[in-house]
């Protein structure tokens, strides 16, 4: 049986359909994804076997901003909101099947009924917390670098070409 999991449409014929560690040879670091991406590209445009390149993201963190307060004004304003949205949508798709000149009542009740149902998965969520969690925040996994990675057959190429790119890059682009 096959996992229809493994790899995807942008996937080469080296990449692994399992979580493994990375190979290769250090060719570049870099302080940003971009950077490492630039370098990437740079390596693509000079006609280098980028698909035996991996950028690694070394020094894994989660960042948490926090984005602002919760007050049970925000948080059931967001449920409103979200479950109006939410009620819209259904009740669009209800009223494409009612008869002709008789959708605007199902969108209506769909509406309506996401804001309650909104409202009150908002409410029982947050008394949950019971302010345990008077914030709202976004996370985002970032690394302290990014490694660039060449097979060893590549490496000295790959890494001569970036050394060149990074000498005539005075503002480190």
């Amino acid at each position: 049986m096959t996992n229809p999991f493994a790899g995807s449409s942008r996937s080469g014929p080296h990449t692994p359909s399992m979580p493994t560690p990375p190979t290769g040879w250090p060719i570049g670091s870099y302080t940003t994804y971009g950077e490492a991406q630039h370098a990437v590209d740079h390596l693509a445009d000079n006609d280098f076997p980028v698909q035996e390149v991996t950028i690694v993201g070394v020094d894994l963190m989660l960042v948490e901003r926090v984005t602002g307060r919760l007050s049970w004004a925000r948080v059931l304003g967001g449920g409103a909101a979200s479950g109006a949205w939410f009620g819209l949508f259904v009740g669009l798709i209800m009223g494409l099947f009612s008869q002709a000149g008789a959708w605007i009542g199902p969108v209506l009740v769909g509406l309506g009924t996401g804001v309650v149902f909104g409202l009150v998965f908002a409410a029982v969520g947050y008394a949950s917390t019971r302010g345990r969690r008077d914030f709202s925040s976004a996370s985002q996994l970032v690394a302290g670098r990014y490694d660039v990675l060449a097979q060893p057959k590549h490496a000295e190429q790959g890494r001569d070409m970036l050394a060149r790119l990074a000498m005539r890059a005075p503002d480190g682009q």
